[in-house]
């Protein structure tokens, strides 16, 4: 589900950018550390803006709901859905560092209009073969600042060369593998039963 959120953001954004008149400016899902890599792979960053993960973390306070579907004769069974926040940074290297900040500046000015995406609210190219299958949901995207510290980490770990950019927390996204860990008859009534200690 990670791809296919990024791949959602990224057609939002530069569908936003076209709106806005910008259309030499344009956001391409990659791996900024490979900014100043081989020539193939930089060339595919060369002027854009580019929208990568950097980290993500689960969210403890949904860690051990249960995960059961109840069928006609049995119940299945699976492990705990597990929901993530990813941290995704979006870099704009482009040739002009005016132009840098005008994207940077674009890209906050989107989410701050529209932080909640769903199916309902969120329109995206279904005809990729990858996005087909997308079925209901909904996140939140929040602007996550950093300290200088962390800031200076995060450059150092991609590569030292800092862009501008701006990161988002990407609030939750929910991890689920269609594998049942069991099964079980279905549970339809409960008995009880009482016995009185003698004295």
């Amino acid at each position: 589900m990670i791809f296919e959120i990024f791949q959602i953001l990224t057609e939002q954004v530069n569908r936003y950018f076209r709106e806005v008149g910008l259309d030499d400016s344009e956001v391409v899902l990659d791996n900024i550390a490979f900014v100043d890599g081989p020539t193939d792979m930089a060339e595919a960053m060369r002027d854009k803006v580019v929208m990568s993960m950097v980290n993500f973390q689960e969210e403890p306070a949904l860690k051990n709901f249960p995960n059961h579907l109840k069928g006609d004769s049995q119940t299945v069974y699976r492990n705990p859905i597990v929901n993530i926040h990813v941290f995704a940074l979006f870099s704009a290297n482009r040739t002009q560092y005016a132009q840098a900040l005008k994207d940077v500046s674009v890209v906050m000015e989107y989410f701050q209009s529209k932080k909640v995406f769903t199916q309902a609210n969120t329109s995206y190219d279904r005809e990729v073969s990858s996005m087909a299958s997308v079925g209901p949901f909904r996140f939140t995207v929040d602007l996550f600042s950093p300290s200088f510290e962390e800031l200076n980490f995060i450059w150092g770990t991609l590569g030292g060369r800092q862009l501008p950019s701006v990161l988002y927390k990407i609030c939750l996204l929910p991890i689920q593998s269609g594998k049942a860990s069991g099964t079980g008859p279905l549970i339809e009534t409960v008995e009880n039963s009482l016995k009185h200690r003698e004295s």
